[in-house]
């Protein structure tokens, strides 16, 4: 039996998956908290692998993908000591097969890396895969599985203005329209995600708006009478 631990760490929630081979055992989903520690970390993982009767010592490997880069570090330190071996750990420069066709690939997280893969591998391309989390990701892939780009929303349950203090690596941009909807880099696609966003949501409340029935005038007494036959002559 081999055992692979893949952990997806994001700016909400850490989730952790135990693979045999390639058939998944378990997943497991806690809060995120930047400041564990790789010790801490482990007697977490532990306790979960505990419930499918395996412990740290029977992992073999683990693959880290993160948004948090000082999790990112604590996985990778835990890795080291307690599995014996480094983590692979998703990002720009890791042979994934994914290209990634914009301004900075350095710039690229772990988590449209692995979207990007994900829906090329099982629906083929071109394609958009929609991302909801801390940040709504709007990741295009194109028809040969590259990773064009694409756009940041604020999440279902986080406003514009939070939206930065909890996304470790978001930094705080000018709203001004970008010049094409799928953004080649950080800043646009944040542009894209929030300016674009926002002008749409206006124009469905415009269109929404439009498309009530207009209240009915109030019948008079007089004409109620007329319609119904009852005017006295």
């Amino acid at each position: 039996m081999t055992t692979l631990l893949a952990a997806d760490v994001g700016n909400t929630n850490v989730v952790l998956g135990a693979y045999d081979g390639a058939k998944l055992i378990s997943t497991w989903r806690t809060a995120t908290r930047q400041d564990q520690t790789e010790d801490e970390l482990a007697v977490m993982v532990d306790a979960l692998l505990a419930r499918e009767d395996l412990s740290l010592d029977d992992v073999d490997a683990l693959v880290l993908g993160s948004v948090v880069p000082p999790l990112t570090a604590a996985f990778t330190r835990l890795a080291e000591r307690y599995l014996d071996r480094p983590a692979l750990v998703i990002g720009p420069g890791v042979k994934t097969g994914v290209r990634l066709r914009v301004d900075n690939p350095s710039e690229v997280g772990a988590d449209r890396i692995a979207n990007t893969l994900a829906a090329h591998r099982r629906y083929g391309g071109p394609a958009i895969v929609v991302d909801f989390g801390t940040t709504t990701n709007f990741d295009v892939v194109s028809a040969e599985g590259d990773f064009l780009g694409g756009a940041f929303a604020p999440g279902l349950e986080v406003s514009a203005e939070s939206l930065f203090g909890r996304a470790a690596r978001l930094f705080r941009v000018s709203l001004t329209p970008p010049a094409n909807a799928i953004g080649k880099n950080t800043a646009d696609c944040l542009r894209s995600g929030i300016v674009f966003g926002r002008a749409s949501s206006r124009s469905w409340d415009r269109r929404r708006a439009s498309s009530r029935p207009e209240a009915l005038p109030r019948r008079s007494h007089r004409s109620r009478k007329a319609s119904n036959g009852s005017t006295r002559t």
